[in-house]
């Protein structure tokens, strides 16, 4: 089939993608530490995300809030990558027992995209979602609290 031409000039005359981060007015530049809050608040938000971090992580952090004046850190457990347009997030989480993985992935992932992309709207590429742990209830009891046995 003989071609006319009309194509190639179609594809080759293709709108530059935009984006409400660099207009011909200007650049906005999210910095990795926003889009890093946003994405931990974001997971902290799903019911069954006990935490963020690994262990070491999580133990820092309980240290920290010992400290009076100090805060824990909102980015515990995740790393992003920041670009002009896109963002890839990291995120180690630890589950409450008896909530499926499966689904609570699928959830914080979703409210992760849609938290990121409309506040700094950047474009999220990827979230990836690692489970470090599994809260028991049990861990929650203080050492020592159960009633003494009566002889």
């Amino acid at each position: 089939m003989m071609s006319t031409g009309t194509e190639e000039k179609a594809t080759a005359v293709s709108k530059p993608a935009t984006s409400s981060l660099v207009t011909s007015q200007g650049t906005t530049t999210i910095a990795s530490t926003v889009v890093q809050k946003i994405a931990g608040l974001a997971a902290r938000e799903i019911p069954g995300v006990y935490d963020l971090g690994g262990g070491a992580a999580r133990a820092f952090n309980a240290l920290r809030e010992r400290i009076p004046g100090a805060s824990g850190s909102v980015g515990q457990g995740v790393s992003v990558e920041v670009g002009e347009k896109q963002a890839a997030v990291d995120l180690q989480i630890v589950v409450e027992y008896g909530v499926s993985i499966a689904d609570l992935a699928q959830a914080v992932r979703a409210n992760a995209i849609g938290a990121i992309e409309q506040m700094t709207g950047l474009e999220v590429v990827e979230v990836n979602i690692t489970v470090n742990d599994v809260h028991l209830p049990d861990d929650d009891e203080p050492q020592g609290g159960a009633p003494a046995r009566v002889q």
